[in-house]
């Protein structure tokens, strides 16, 4: 097992990972891992409904950015369909959205990463130490087992991050858990909508259609959180959701 050495390490390239990667400067020497594998790959994929919301777009205009067409999907729908399921109200907000695709909207940030960078996709952190000014992570690829060492290590692995959790002792966050699974489109209109139900989620859950599917989802406390999801999709079958033919299911920690 080599020991690569490094000025700073990034655990996680979703938005904010690969964002710090690619402005660092270039006198810092940097390795940044990600669960995520190379475009075409099976492996870790976020639940998450992929809408860029206007904060998003200005962030991307700020740092010169154009979104290409690969990232995007159809329909580009500009309203949200908001459903209290406890009073039955459904209600239309004009939003501004942009309709993406989540994977690859993250790897084509990756993609933007300068090459100085030493990015190492499929890692899955193992542990974090610390001694002396230095920090030295370990990590692992498929089936071999790496480590490096770094004066700063920054924890953008989202939700239950290892590092924050590993660093910070006191470290506490709301947890949940995110579930989407993918269903084919039959809505003869496609639509985004955001659902609350006090009695699945003190959150809230989600539906949207992309290229031909319709993907639903939400995020539930962990414990008996599929059972809870399965029950809110038996309750938005009565809201006219079509969820018909299942595919894939995703599952990963939240947070609110």
């Amino acid at each position: 097992m080599n020991t690569r050495q490094h000025d700073i390490a990034i655990a996680g390239l979703g938005p904010a990972g690969a964002t710090l990667a690619r402005l660092l400067n270039p006198r810092f020497s940097v390795i940044a891992l990600d669960k995520k594998k190379e475009p075409g790959e099976e492996g870790f994929r976020k639940p998450c409904g992929g809408l860029l919301a206007p904060d998003a777009q200005k962030a991307l205009t700020r740092f010169d950015l154009a979104l290409p067409l690969h990232v995007m999907v159809d329909p580009q729908i500009f309203s949200v369909r908001t459903i209290d399921v406890p009073s039955g109200i459904i209600r239309q907000h004009q939003r501004f959205y942009i309709n993406s695709d989540r994977h690859a909207f993250d790897n084509w940030l990756i993609s933007l990463t300068p090459q100085r960078i030493d990015v190492r996709r499929g890692a899955h952190c193992l542990s974090l130490e610390r001694s002396g000014d230095v920090h030295r992570l370990c990590w692992r690829e498929g089936s071999s087992v790496h480590s490096a060492t770094a004066r700063y290590v920054v924890g953008a692995d989202g939700a239950f991050s290892f590092v924050r959790g590993t660093a910070c002792l006191e470290f506490r966050i709301r947890k949940y858990t995110a579930i989407q699974q993918w269903f084919e489109d039959r809505h003869t209109n496609p639509f985004y909508s955001c659902v609350f139900d006090l009695e699945a989620t003190d959150c809230y859950a989600w539906g949207l259609s992309k290229n031909g599917s319709f993907i639903f989802g939400g995020a539930f406390e962990p414990r008996k959180a599929r059972d809870k999801f399965e029950a809110l999709k038996k309750t938005m079958r009565r809201f006219g959701f079509q969820l018909g033919h299942q595919g894939r299911i995703l599952e990963s920690p939240a947070t609110p």
